[in-house]
């Protein structure tokens, strides 16, 4: 006959021996920041989290001013080998073209459909416009969205093979997650087009329509047949980018975040404009330094090139963010590197 009293030690045994064995796996599970290395940027991030949500902290900030704003091309994403909705732009033009026989022998569109990346670099800044200009209005929103979605879909990088929506930083997955688990509410404040970040924005990254700010074009309400739809039309009406950014920030949120990052000279004024407000802030920087695993960029870069605002973070103490020597994995679909790659 088995003993009760044994009997019971018996499986008060196997559930300590459980407890014991899952207490690693919890503690890995509960770790905040999993995919950073245990390097000064981790830390800093985690004090800052932990000083501003102390109720019995001098820093502690109430959860309806936990405001954090995140730059997206080059921060939350990739951008090399150029800005993927300038991709967008460019599959857009040559996707309409037959509705545009004159595109064959005006720039820049004949360049784009030439693929003359020479000549399409000639037109500049006013070549661009009009290419943005050409596939990003004279459409509804609805119509916009679609389209945006559809490229999303189907597009792949041309280095990596993936959808552009893999192309996201799992590091910085995880911080959102981090900030929103400590009631941070998080927004995007890019100068991509807010209808197209729009498009992926909370499905990727978790952050709604109304949490995404961008460069927009002035729209109008029209109302046909019964039928109520907005309209993008090509004049500018905000370009998001460099001053522009904060500018938007005072505008749609209505309050100073306490935390910024972002990766280039464009999120310069973001940045200070953070760091200027009372109390406890943090400003960040990610700095491209893997050329393994992403690539390798700062001051030279024609695309998001950080010069002016890695001076600032350096003088200022910003927390500035070596890619290389601080992930241990760049995307979700990486193994996990438990060795700095630099």
């Amino acid at each position: 006959m088995t003993n009760p009293i044994s009997h019971r030690h018996f499986h008060g045994l196997k559930l300590l021996l459980a407890l014991a064995l899952s207490l690693p796996l919890l503690a890995q599970a509960a770790e905040p920041l999993p995919s950073w290395n245990d390097g000064p940027a981790k830390k800093n991030i985690i004090e800052f989290v932990q000083a501003v949500t102390d109720q019995g902290s001098k820093d502690f900030v109430k959860p309806e001013d936990r405001i954090a704003v995140f730059d997206n091309d080059g921060t939350l994403w990739s951008e090399q080998p150029m800005y993927f909705e300038l991709l967008f732009a460019l599959e857009e033009v040559k996707r309409t073209a037959p509705q545009h026989p004159d595109w064959k022998t005006t720039q820049p569109f004949k360049a784009v459909l030439e693929n003359d990346h020479k000549a399409l670099a000639a037109t500049g800044l006013d070549g661009m416009m009009k290419i943005f200009g050409a596939t990003h209005t004279g459409m509804t929103t609805e119509a916009f969205d679609d389209y945006a979605k559809t490229w999303l879909s189907q597009a792949r990088h041309p280095k990596t093979g993936r959808p552009y929506t893999e192309m996201i930083f799992q590091p910085m997955l995880e911080m959102l997650d981090y900030l929103r688990s400590e009631d941070f509410k998080t927004y995007i404040v890019s100068g991509g087009d807010t209808g197209f970040m729009r498009a992926f924005a909370q499905k990727v990254y978790g952050i709604p329509p109304e949490q995404v700010i961008g460069t927009t074009f002035v729209t109008v309400f029209q109302y046909k047949d019964g039928q109520a739809s907005i309209l993008r039309t090509p004049k500018l009406a905000h370009n998001d980018d460099g001053p522009g950014k904060p500018e938007s920030i005072d505008a749609v949120i209505g309050k100073r975040p306490i935390l910024a990052f972002g990766n280039s000279d464009g999120d310069l004024q973001m940045l200070q404009w953070t760091a200027a407000g009372p109390g406890k802030r943090f400003m960040g920087l990610v700095h491209h330094t893997d050329a393994k695993r992403e690539w390798a960029y700062d001051r030279e870069s024609q695309i998001g090139r950080l010069d002016k605002a890695l001076n600032e973070a350096n003088k200022r103490g910003w927390t500035v963010v070596d890619m290389a020597a601080e992930w241990r994995r760049i995307y979700p679909f990486d193994a996990v590197s438990t060795e700095p790659t630099q």
